[in-house]
């Protein structure tokens, strides 16, 4: 058994722990692998154990590797959790299942006219910047309610859940709790919050997915 296989178990034993504390159902938190900067030999012990659901940040790197594992693999669920640019919304929609990172106008047109090209529909998620921080992707969370509405009314597309990444020197509690009141009154169900360092307080928060990478693969 590799490191990073005993590491998976051990993160899914935690997130079952973190779920009976918050009285969630068993199996309710998605677990999201993070393997961003690791090839496709690295990943494919973790792919044999079981884990079919992986989180890559750069659209050109999962371009490089994940359309051979997923010729091994095609039950896998690829989600891009980092930052889209408009000019690469072609190339994520044709490869990733899940879009996490769906946080202004220009994307949710481009995606919307590739959607309708392309007749597939990966699920789509806004990412919320809940620090409003200058250097992170995501819409403010003053404006965040109405830009689900726009992206539903205006581009047609369905919005499944909200997504965030907490200051790192903040308290990430805070942060969950906002997501999650930004989500109700959204009236999206699904909410993508928590990494390596915090994804059992997100869970306590109701995550129904968390992000984890290091915490299984290692450092990178």
């Amino acid at each position: 058994m590799t490191d990073a296989v005993q590491q998976l178990e051990a993160v899914r034993a935690k997130i079952a722990n973190a779920e009976g504390l918050a009285r969630r159902a068993a199996g309710s938190v998605q677990l999201v692998t993070v393997s961003k900067t690791f090839d496709a030999d690295a990943i494919r012990p973790v792919l044999a154990a079981g884990q079919r659901v992986f989180g890559e940040n750069r659209v050109q790197e999962a371009q490089g590797k994940w359309p051979e594992l997923k010729a091994e693999f095609p039950d896998v669920e690829l989600h891009l959790i980092g930052p889209l640019q408009s000019n690469k919304a072609k190339e994520a929609v044709a490869l990733f299942d899940v879009i996490e990172t769906v946080d202004r106008e220009k994307i949710a047109a481009e995606l919307a006219k590739e959607i309708a090209k392309q007749e597939r529909a990966p699920r789509l998620y806004v990412q919320v910047n809940t620090g409003l921080e200058e250097q992170k992707a995501g819409i403010g969370p003053r404006e965040a309610v109405a830009f689900v509405a726009r992206c539903r009314d205006v581009h047609g597309l369905q919005i499944e859940g909200l997504m965030c990444i907490p200051p790192a020197q903040e308290n990430p509690g805070p942060h969950f709790a906002l997501l999650a009141k930004i989500a109700r009154a959204a009236g999206v169900q699904k909410l993508s919050m928590g990494m390596s360092g915090d994804y059992e307080t997100a869970i306590a928060f109701g995550a129904t997915s968390v992000r984890v990478g290091s915490a299984i693969f290692g450092s990178r």
